[in-house]
């Protein structure tokens, strides 16, 4: 499981200075992309070798408000892991006080620059290796 720091920022905010909700799933997405990044399997190079790796599915329970200028640490996991299907969890907690914030889920598929679905198994070996490897089947 890989930690991910983000700075509530002036502007993710409404006039009371509390994160708005839209801004939970684009931390995901930083998070997410930091993982994958960090792992030697970022967007970029999937990308460069034909994949493509789009939401299917985006989910968000909201447990307690971020404000600004308040620091969240986004915990991600990959929960399920098929080959051709992957399901990302994601755990925001306030930093310093580990106050749970949000929890959440997104869902990709595997597909080919022509929009095709891969089967990485087959197609990309390496990557399906160490994407199964980072399974976590409990929090």
């Amino acid at each position: 499981m890989l930690k991910y720091i983000h700075k509530v920022q002036y502007y993710e905010t409404d006039q009371m200075q509390i994160a708005h909700h839209s801004n939970y799933i684009r931390w995901f997405e930083e998070a997410r992309t930091f993982f994958l990044e960090k792992s030697g399997f970022g967007y970029d190079r999937m990308e460069a070798e034909g994949i493509v790796c789009p939401v299917t599915e985006v989910g968000c329970r909201y447990v307690s408000m971020v404000r600004f200028p308040q620091e969240v640490v986004i915990s991600v996991r990959i929960r399920h892991f098929s080959g051709v299907r992957m399901t990302v969890e994601y755990e925001v907690l306030l930093a310093g006080s580990g106050t749970v914030c949000a929890q959440g889920f997104s869902k990709h598929c595997f597909l080919s620059s022509s929009g095709k679905p891969v089967a990485l198994q087959r197609e990309r070996p390496e990557l399906f290796q160490f994407l199964k490897s980072q399974v976590c089947e409990d929090k």
